[in-house]
């Protein structure tokens, strides 16, 4: 029995997507003959080269002129220059030709499309170079590659609009799957005329299995931008051979498929496994082989008599996460991921930029209380660790295969207890890396945590803020204050780790004046140097957390759900504070764009707020209280 996991498009571009990795490395690790391939980055870069751009440009220019945009006109009227540069940049942003940058920064070698009036925002008069605040006279191959990712932002805008208006890097035919009540949107998708991505995945799809003669393919789709391509392949597999069962699972089938009910999407499929996939696999490989009947599948949908869902779930303990192996990239192409420079901001840019080796310290998250969080679901609530001997073992062993010491700890919240034993194991082992992660900014990260964390490896710590309230703080469970969170903060920088905020807007009753002050907290943090990055993302109440279980408790009053058969994640609610959540949303989002770039600090809060119809209060709160809390710390 032979498995092929797949990373379907898309995930990312940087690094390969964790999941094929843990699943192919487990697989091997019970001496099961296990491969992987991703087609995320192999469907991207079947169109950036020559041939690729030359295939779109034919597209474009089929589309009548009244109907281009103006990324296509731009494409149609540089595509010599394009088609010209294309390979050299892709080869520069594998990191295969270093020298490139000159020619890239020289700003005559690169055809500067629309998403190129970014660089307006930070003219510098004195200079005239717009990039000189961000990379100063030094810093030419991440300038370089700043400007490289920008034109391939504007071929992606050029194969949305020539080729498939669903595209994007990351969220590719997103509305199609998340939270869409029917299998419809996607049968009708998938039974639709393939477009010119289509054509490109089916063609890869069909290299992939005659390059591995699988029996067995694995489907991961973490999110719901990869659930189309998912099942493009799926219906590819199912026309070249239907002999070859196909199982699709992943963080977005464990999030929003668990009660699905309409059969359809098994004319795509054999198998759909919910929550970690080790055990479920080892039953489901068992049962196509003869030694597990059906009906002791573990979290496992098929289709049963009368097209109806059945979910089989033999009750087996899961597989230990300390013995669950260790993750291997083997198989995949790591010299060809492109690493990309889409914000200039340096701890933002990780998420992009630089070959990751992803890996997690534990499963699960010790805290688990957080009321906006999915913390009923299994990669949540079941709480797993593994010594520090072990983790530094899997280490040393993925740096051996793959050439690289970065790591990305991928943790919902990685624990501090673990977090200090390993970075104490790393320094006496002396083994040498770079590692960032998420934690959650509780008191036990001391200043002296924060240098020794340093001292392993650490340049980055993520974590989430949410609401910078106190009340709403509280009211979510979320275990933290916002004074705590700024001297942890300021703790870790002080100790050269660089740290990003996750923050929330429209949280059940969070008012005008309390979202006005929550920006005015986040302002004073990058102020005193205790942040350098965040991200405002909008409030979603999910059918998973405290807040979609229990409304009541939050002030607020849940909206009926439509019938359901297929996903099911997103609930809307009714808030009696009757905020313009969306409209502070805007500001929120420019403001701290603008404070990553360590622009707009002395602005008054309320100007970023311009845009709305509503008299905005000022901030209610001192503009020294998070320099208060740092000294009295």
């Amino acid at each position: 029995m032979k498995v092929l996991s797949l990373i379907p498009p898309m995930t990312q571009l940087n690094t390969p997507y964790p999941s094929t990795a843990y699943l192919t490395g487990f697989l091997r690790s019970r001496g099961i003959d296990a491969v992987q391939d991703d087609l995320a980055l192999a469907l991207v870069l079947s169109f950036f080269n020559p041939s690729g751009l030359l295939e779109v440009k034919n597209q474009a220019l089929e589309i009548p002129d009244a109907y281009r945009s103006s990324s296509l006109n731009f494409f149609l009227d540089y595509f010599d220059d394009y088609h010209l540069t294309i390979s050299s940049v892709i080869t520069f942003l594998q990191g295969k030709d270093s020298t490139l940058s000159h020619r890239i920064n020289s700003r005559d070698f690169l055809p500067e499309g629309p998403r190129f009036t970014s660089l307006d925002a930070f003219d510098d008069e004195e200079s005239g170079d717009p990039l000189a605040w961000a990379f100063g006279a030094l810093g030419s191959q991440d300038r370089a590659r700043h400007l490289a990712t920008l034109y391939l932002n504007d071929l992606s805008d050029v194969l949305r609009d020539a080729v498939d208006s669903r595209f994007e890097f990351v969220r590719y035919a997103e509305s199609l799957a998340g939270s869409q009540p029917t299998f419809t949107p996607l049968h009708d998708a998938l039974s639709a005329d393939s477009n010119l991505m289509d054509l490109h995945l089916i063609d890869l799809t069909h290299e992939t299995l005659q390059r591995h003669q699988p029996n067995l393919v694995l489907l991961s789709v973490p999110f719901p931008g990869a659930m189309y391509a998912a099942l493009r392949i799926a219906q590819t597999i199912k026309n070249t051979d239907p002999t070859i069962k196909i199982a699709l699972g992943g963080g977005y089938v464990n999030t929003e498929l668990r009660e699905m009910t309409d059969a359809r999407i098994f004319n795509y499929l054999d198998f759909v496994t919910l929550d970690s996939g080790e055990r479920p696999l080892l039953a489901l490989l068992e049962h196509l082989t003869g030694k597990r009947s059906k009906s002791r599948l573990v979290r496992t949908f098929i289709k049963g008599e009368g097209d109806i869902v059945e979910l089989i779930n033999w009750q087996e303990p899961d597989i230990p996460f300390e013995d669950v192996g260790t993750a291997t990239w083997d198989g995949l192409p790591l010299d060809s991921y492109l690493s990309l420079l889409d914000m200039l901001n340096p701890m933002h840019r990780l998420w992009s930029d630089g070959r990751w080796n992803k890996l997690t310290v534990a499963h699960g998250c010790y805290w688990k209380k957080c009321s906006f969080c999915d913390v009923s679901l299994d990669y949540i609530s079941r709480y797993e660790t593994a010594s520090a001997s072990l983790l530094v073992d899997r280490i040393e062993q993925i740096i051996a295969e793959t050439g690289q010491t970065g790591f990305h700890f991928v943790d919902e919240a990685a624990p501090p207890k673990i977090l200090k034993a390993l970075a104490e194991e790393l320094i006496r082992r002396k083994v040498v890396i770079s590692w960032w992660g998420n934690i959650r900014f509780e008191k036990t990260f001391t200043p002296e945590l924060s240098l020794l964390l340093a001292k392993s490896g650490c340049i980055a710590m993520s974590g989430g803020l949410e609401v910078a309230s106190n009340r709403l703080l509280d009211l979510m469970k979320k275990g933290v204050t916002v004074n705590q969170v700024a001297q942890v903060t300021k703790g870790f920088s002080d100790a050269g780790i660089l740290v990003h905020a996750y923050l929330m807007y429209g949280f059940p009753t969070q008012t005008l004046q309390e979202t006005v002050d929550a920006l005015e907290y986040v302002r004073q943090l990058f102020e005193q140097g205790c942040i350098q990055s965040g991200f405002f993302h909008r409030f979603t109440c999910t059918v998973h957390s405290p807040v979609g279980k229990n409304p009541e408790e939050y002030g607020v009053q849940l909206m009926p759900l439509p019938n359901i058969s297929f996903a099911k994640n997103d609930i809307g609610f009714i808030d009696s504070t009757g905020v313009d959540h969306d409209g502070l949303g805007q500001g929120l989002k420019k403001a701290i764009y603008n404070f990553m770039h360590g622009v707009g600090m002395d602005e008054d809060i309320r100007n970023w707020f311009d845009s709305m119809n509503v008299e905005i209060p000022r901030p209610s709160i001192s503009k020294k209280i998070i320099a208060k809390a740092l000294d009295n710390n």
